[in-house]
């Protein structure tokens, strides 16, 4: 019998690019899963030739008034809506359908972050859905709810956990994540308007007030051993359509900077920078040290990324871009010793609507259904 699946919020960004990859997927090829409902708010009654152009095998199609009755008679729901708004929906779904919310509703563990960043009833939490992360690709496997990550979590997560995880950092991050207006969703606002972005480069929600701030904490915590994370992170918007690039740092730890105290004493290098402008017979050294620390922090990613196929850490040398990824279920990382400041750089690129959104709930789709996880899922960023 063929999976039927329905999406709420269906014309939305994050509606439509599971719409696309839905269409791509090889069980909708092959008839073992069908498109049902397609459900809107002020969308509804709108023809999907008009209300998703981009993709006409619907064109005859309707959209749907919200209908919970009708959600639950699938056997998986996709909920692209609002914030706040997920959590009446899938309490009226139950468990009469596998579950995949796109929204925050679920995605945080602690009452006080909610009431914090969003407000509003707090509705608790689900598996968190980046399968990547140590012991998350279980709990997805083993629920019929699934809290899909923020976009910019899933870019900072990737970039930063294995450090962190494996000793190389102090847990005081900055991030900052430069991000395409489409994360800001569909509906029109003067700051989102061409005449606003284009040309333009400009921070918003600084200083620890942007939404997707606990969550980036909290997944790190989870790796953290313990220790308390702190993050300073700011979002850029940038005149692009989607994409987003991330770039944090963090100082080495102190487990790292000891094995490099007798290089440091002996060139005369002050607090915990690695080199500076030293004596030439030194110079050797202090690059070798560096290149061994570089070994053993890259070599932490590919334990931690070797077997996923949707993250990949990138030859020494090759940054990350968000052209890249575009339109592929990717997250493209880097790392790098800052030897002068005593820092690990960490980047990342991600497809905000991709991997960031409608590809990471396709992916957790698959995972709950035991299908091939990368099942419809593109592999390959466009170029350029």
């Amino acid at each position: 019998m063929a999976i039927n699946v329905a999406i709420a919020g269906a014309t939305g960004y994050a509606g439509g690019e599971i719409i696309r990859l839905l269409l791509g997927h090889p069980k909708y090829a092959s008839g073992e899963l069908t498109i049902g409902a397609l459900m809107g708010n002020s969308s509804a009654g709108q023809r999907c030739a008009t209300a998703i152009p981009h993709a006409p095998q619907l064109a005859h199609r309707v959209i749907e008034a919200m209908n919970t009755d009708i959600l639950a008679q699938h056997d998986v729901v996709f909920l692209g809506l609002p914030h706040g708004h997920s959590a009446t929906v899938a309490k009226a779904v139950g468990d009469r359908a596998i579950v995949v919310d796109c929204a925050a509703d679920f995605r945080l563990k602690h009452q006080t972050d909610w009431d914090n960043y969003y407000g509003g009833t707090y509705a608790g939490s689900w598996p968190y859905g980046i399968p990547e992360l140590p012991g998350h690709r279980e709990a997805i496997a083993a629920s019929k709810h699934v809290a899909v990550p923020g976009c910019f979590p899933t870019g900072a997560t990737l970039a930063t956990y294995p450090a962190l995880q494996n000793g190389f950092i102090e847990p005081n991050i900055s991030i900052t994540s430069v991000t395409g207006v489409s994360g800001a969703g569909k509906s029109a606002s003067v700051p989102m308007l061409g005449a606003e972005t284009m040309g333009s480069l400009k921070a918003y929600k600084t200083a620890g007030t942007h939404r997707h701030t606990p969550e980036i904490i909290q997944n790190l915590e989870e790796v953290s051993d313990g220790k308390k994370v702190n993050i300073s992170f700011t979002p850029v918007l940038a005149p692009l359509p989607r994409g987003i690039l991330t770039v944090a740092s963090a100082p080495l730890s102190d487990t790292i900077m000891n094995k490099t105290k007798d290089v440091v004493a002996a060139v005369d290098c002050p607090d915990k920078n690695i080199s500076q402008n030293v004596h030439p017979a030194h110079t050797q050294i202090v690059t070798e040290q560096i290149r061994d620390i570089t070994a053993q922090i890259r070599g932490a990613y590919e334990d931690a990324y070797a077997k996923e196929a949707c993250v990949h850490l990138l030859e020494e040398g090759i940054q990350p871009q968000t052209q890249h990824v575009l339109g592929a279920n990717l997250c493209h990382v880097q790392v790098e010793v800052d030897s002068q400041s005593g820092r690990l750089l960490m980047v990342s690129a991600i497809d905000n609507l991709t991997k960031g959104t409608a590809g990471a709930a396709i992916q957790c789709m698959n995972i709950a259904l035991g299908w091939e996880e990368t099942a419809g899922l593109p592999l390959v960023g466009v170029a350029p």
